[in-house]
């Protein structure tokens, strides 16, 4: 745990924030009071991950979102009531955390609302030293990954559809996502030879 992780000591007579900008929009998972469309400044959604787990194998990864270094990124807070907060967290590490290619840490997020207010949300961001992280990769190598990924959360195209089919439904575009999406529409699957 770095020492901007949430601890269950840390403030926990008060509500917690998750920022989610990948599949925590679409399935969270957790109880949650509130979600609120939010903003994190400083870093960034993208297909930078190697899924040995979930969408993926450690044979035939796929790629899967994390939050990498530089610009910002729009996705969902999500506020979760004080007497859930260590359970919320034990649930989020069991899940995000199988194969600890992220650093679970605490983000300062602005939310879309009337206030504008800025709250401070748990946050996972990719370990950029993880023998998972896959930095910027093309679209064509994007495209690859996800076509062949599959794990135990099921297919990778499914998950970058439904993150996107997520983002629309917020109301913005994450272009290189959409793009990808795109091409996923149009690739038809390749045709296997017939075994004799």
């Amino acid at each position: 745990m770095t020492a901007n992780s949430p601890s269950s000591t840390d403030l926990s007579d008060t509500d917690l924030w998750v920022f989610g900008y990948g599949s925590l929009m679409w399935k969270p998972g957790f109880e949650f009071l509130q979600q609120v469309p939010a903003r994190l400044i400083g870093e960034h959604r993208a297909l930078c991950v190697y899924s040995f787990d979930h969408r993926g194998t450690p044979e035939k990864p796929g790629l899967v979102l994390g939050l990498d270094r530089g610009g910002a990124c729009r996705g969902i807070a999500f506020r979760v009531a004080a007497h859930l907060r260590d359970d919320t967290i034990d649930y989020l590490r069991s899940r995000e955390q199988t194969t600890n290619v992220y650093r679970e840490v605490m983000r300062s997020v602005w939310l879309e609302n009337e206030a504008r207010q800025r709250v401070s949300a748990l946050a996972y961001v990719v370990d950029r030293g993880h023998v998972q992280y896959a930095g910027r990769l093309s679209l064509a190598e994007q495209l690859r990954f996800v076509q062949q990924g599959h794990g135990r959360s099921g297919n990778n195209r499914d998950y970058v559809l439904s993150t996107v089919a997520s983002i629309e439904k917020q109301g913005f575009r994450d272009p290189q996502l959409h793009q990808l999406a795109v091409m996923l529409h149009d690739a038809h699957p390749v045709a296997l030879p017939l075994k004799a």
